[in-house]
């Protein structure tokens, strides 16, 4: 049983009825709730969204030799990690060492942190929980000599444990790091080859670290699929394929199976193409993972606009899981409608929310009444809908009108909820709310 279902509702709850406070969460589900028992704003997720999701990606990789290490800042959510993991996902990527904690504390055994590690306490503690928990997989990222130095003098800090039996030592563990590789104008990543090569020599001589794969983050090299994008996205992972033969040919990888790791979730399909060899007979034995994260719960925005599911590759289109419900609170002008969702409920960085249904009306007339509308503003907790001239005033979308919007950008959307309700479809009349997901940011 998932421990939302356990726990007991409150007024800390964001938008949960006051019928729902004292119930622990599986009380509250025996209640049949739907949305339209909850205050607005409200998030919510899509079971059979989530699910679709979740299938059509694990078919394509494996269709395609590829591993998949899902990206869980994306949610934050150990009951949808635990989704991933028993689909097989080969391990969960983090972004930084509190979030490796916080998947630890709730069991996950095989961890990549896309990221450095230089911090001492961190370090500290990783040291430990490689030590004492041989089960435990973990790998991190490098980029500089420097930081490969950093590591190595704050493992070295870092008193040795030992066993029960104080006559048997504990041998340390060594750390493995992946040697990033960037691109110019990208984000963290050595910018050449033979930089990276310098970075792999110091790993190898640390004494407390060893080389464990290649890896970078292609998806800030272009923002869009149009020709000059793609081929930016092409040539960087073809730099991150012959870092690989070059350190496979030096013999860095020693006796490990070497990871190559690249792919979020708007070019996945580039991946496979340009790396997804290095996994077969004649690629050193490669473990190519996929760190996309975003696919689980898709959007309405960003990711509806570039990924190459469904269009590109695989026979079906990821669905959107998220959607928001706000309600009409303002008037104050025929062409301008105030909900009661802003920054502080609702993401914005990648686009704003898109107007989707006016609940209450029909598909038809609900489409009439938005055609030509869009949200052009969010305050901290208001949003602007703007009608089209001629729907300014036809009297539309009177005050306590309710309204589902598209949401663009899972990644800052499920970090300003604490407590998600799941539904089961949300195009039916009153969706029924069938799980709840809980969240840590």
């Amino acid at each position: 049983m998932n421990p939302e279902r356990t726990i007991p509702l409150s007024p800390h709850d964001k938008s949960f009825p006051a019928a729902s406070w004292g119930l622990a969460g599986e009380d509250f589900l025996r209640t049949s709730p739907t949305v339209s028992h909850f205050q607005t704003p409200l998030l919510t997720l899509e079971r059979t969204a989530l699910s679709h999701n979740t299938r059509i990606m694990f078919e394509w990789a494996k269709q395609n030799g590829l591993h998949l290490a899902p990206h869980g800042k994306t949610t934050m959510s150990p009951a949808l990690w635990r989704e991933l993991l028993d689909a097989g996902a080969w391990a969960l990527t983090l972004a930084t060492a509190w979030q490796v904690q916080c998947a630890r504390s709730f069991g996950v055994d095989r961890i990549m942190l896309a990221n450095a590690l230089v911090d001492p306490v961190a370090l500290s503690w990783l040291a430990a929980e490689l030590n004492e928990h041989p089960e435990f997989e973990f790998t991190c990222w490098a980029d500089s000599v420097e930081t490969v130095q950093q590591m190595t003098e704050a493992l070295g800090r870092v008193p040795e444990r030992s066993h029960d039996d104080a006559a048997h030592p504990a041998r340390r563990r060594r750390i493995g790091v992946i040697v990033e590789l960037g691109g110019v104008d990208g984000r963290t990543g050595a910018r050449t080859r033979a930089e990276a090569l310098a970075v792999a020599a110091a790993i190898r001589a640390s004494g407390t670290l060893e080389v464990a794969g290649v890896g970078g983050y292609e998806g800030a090299l272009a923002h869009d699929r149009s020709a000059e994008g793609i081929a930016r996205v092409d040539a960087y992972l073809d730099e991150v394929a012959a870092l690989h033969a070059e350190l496979t040919a030096g013999g860095y990888y020693g006796e490990r199976t070497p990871i190559v790791t690249a792919g979020g979730s708007a070019y996945f399909d580039r991946v496979a193409d340009r790396l997804g060899a290095l996994a077969g007979p004649n690629g050193n034995r490669a473990v190519v993972v996929l760190r996309s994260g975003a696919f689980q719960v898709h959007d309405d925005g960003f990711y509806r606009g570039i990924t190459p599911m469904g269009t590109i590759v695989g026979d079906e289109p990821f669905r959107a899981a998220m959607h928001a419900w706000v309600r009409v609170v303002s008037r104050p002008e025929p062409g301008l409608a105030l909900f009661d969702g802003g920054k502080r409920d609702l993401p914005f960085d990648e686009g704003f929310p898109e107007p989707q249904r006016i609940i209450g009306l029909a598909a038809e007339d609900s489409a009439a009444v938005l055609a030509g509308s869009s949200v052009t503003a969010l305050n901290d907790q208001h949003g602007f809908l703007r009608l089209a001239a001629d729907q300014a005033s036809a009297g539309a979308l009177p005050v306590g009108t309710v309204l589902r919007l598209g949401l663009s950008h899972p990644c800052t959307a499920l970090d300003k909820w604490r407590l998600i309700p799941v539904i089961d479809d949300a195009d039916t009349a009153d969706p029924a709310v069938v799980d709840l997901v809980e969240t840590y940011f």
